[in-house]
């Protein structure tokens, strides 16, 4: 008999939570005016809004926190990440920021002015809001395998090369600063790049001279899929994989939160010394010196360890295990999600969940709602919402897909969890045919509304 798979790590230390009744939850949701994000952690059983820095850090992790160098400029720990980052990317500079976002900020403020392009596949929330900040323009080139949610395609996330040439053939190149691709492409639903369509992407930005970015959040889990789907990298080790994507990109931004699985932290990795000290200048204006840009010293340590722990194959296949089961679950009880499942999430397809719900009323949002008011279950919507308003015409964008999030945090939950979640979102889907009515926003932020934005249920 065939052994059945085990995680690949051991328990040392628990946290207890609590569960609450209905009741309280219906209180909660209204108080926080039908914003998951409003709501207090301790009102949450099982919280998979995001895996952004909600991952456990592991015994070697915490054991380099002890080891922090805090000093404000060439502390030791700098030193541990830029080694790392060499060794595992291949980028000879860095700038340390406190998260994504950060990056991004410091990285745009460098290239991009008004009037700008920037294709790419399907950019995430704070990305384009960096992007649209600018007075600029992010530009979809997703394949369109990606909105077709039932489709069976391994590799949803790749950009369509017809689409991008296209903006590059007819925009003059200097309206184009760099093209932007998300590894994996958590808007489309956590899916995966191709090694060979990141190496067309790349030759073709070479030929119109355009330099190619990596959102490197979730660079590990893309390798994985890249050797468990692409044929010929099924020998290959995940850091061999690593290192051959990245030689397909010029420079690339990090949440550390995600892949290097600490709770704070993140990069901008360059090849080119003249973008590195441009950058720079805003890394000192916006984060700090350029040896912590943000981070304490114990938190590089633990970035620089978790790197190394993030580009395992054991540690990849428990972590995206765990999310596939969670989503074969849901295919069992006839539930619709973006399928293949991806890495750090099961996307659930909202349009197809809520039929009776009206676009204009937020199905993904309502979704949400439901789930968290059935077993207080914080999930989040990857929707309406997140699309904000065009800039143009502040008309609500609806886009190709309608999803809600389930985030699987690393290490973090068991499949009793998954289960619980699963048949808490079933008990939804029973009763979805009496859910007729969403939300209407109250207030709302002119950019990035979904963090904090404040909603009324529709009666």
């Amino acid at each position: 008999m065939d052994l059945p798979f085990a995680e690949s790590y051991k328990i040392k230390m628990v946290e207890t939570m609590r569960r609450s009744i209905r009741k309280e939850r219906e209180r909660w949701i209204r108080d926080a005016r039908y914003n998951l994000f409003n709501l207090r952690s301790d009102q949450v059983f099982i919280d998979l809004l995001t895996d952004s820095g909600t991952g456990a850090m592991s015994d070697q992790q915490w054991s380099a926190l002890m080891l922090g160098d805090e000093s404000y400029a060439g502390a030791s720990s700098y030193f541990k990440v830029k080694d790392a980052i060499q060794d595992i990317l291949g980028f000879e500079y860095f700038l340390p920021t406190h998260q994504g976002r950060a990056a991004e900020n410091v990285l745009f403020s460098a290239m991009i002015t008004e009037g700008n392009l920037i294709p790419g596949n399907a950019h995430f929330d704070t990305t384009k809001g960096h992007i649209e900040f600018r007075k600029a323009t992010a530009v979809d080139c997703t394949i369109d395998e990606a909105y077709d949610t039932t489709l069976d395609h391994p590799f949803k996330g790749n950009v369509d090369l017809e689409k991008l040439e296209a903006v590059l053939q007819n925009n003059p190149r200097e309206n184009i600063p760099l093209i932007m691709v998300t590894v994996t492409c958590n808007t489309a639903g956590g899916q995966p790049v191709s090694m060979q369509n990141l190496k067309d992407v790349y030759f073709l930005a070479q030929k119109y001279g355009v330099p190619v970015f990596f959102d490197s959040a979730r660079f590990a889990e893309n390798a994985y899929f890249i050797k468990t789907r692409e044929p010929d990298y099924a020998d290959s080790s995940i850091r061999e994989i690593v290192r051959e994507m990245f030689q397909y990109s010029d420079g690339m931004t990090m949440s550390g939160k995600k892949d290097a699985i600490v709770n704070m932290g993140g990069f901008i990795a360059f090849r080119d010394k003249i973008l590195f000290r441009k950058s720079s200048v805003y890394n000192i204006m916006f984060e700090g010196y350029v040896t912590y840009g943000g981070m304490s010293g114990r938190d590089m340590n633990a970035l620089a360890q978790g790197l190394y722990e993030g580009t395992e194959f054991d540690y990849l296949e428990t972590r995206i295990r765990q999310t596939a089961y969670l989503g074969n679950r849901l295919r069992d009880f006839g539930i619709p999600t973006q399928y293949p499942f991806g890495g750090h999430a099961v996307f659930v397809d909202a349009r197809r969940f809520l039929t009776n719900v009206p676009k204009e009323e937020f199905i993904a949002q309502t979704l949400a709602i439901e789930l968290y008011l059935e077993g207080g279950v914080r999930g989040v919507e990857i929707g309406s919402l997140m699309a904000d308003r065009d800039p143009v015409t502040r008309k609500n964008r609806y886009p190709g897909l309608e999803l809600m999030r389930l985030t699987i945090p690393r290490r973090v939950y068991t499949n009793n969890h998954m289960e619980y979640v699963a048949v808490a979102l079933k008990n939804v889907f029973d009763r979805r045919e009496r859910i007729t009515r969403g939300v209407k926003i109250l207030w709302e932020a002119p950019i990035m509304r979904h963090f904090t934005i404040e909603l009324e249920k529709i009666r």
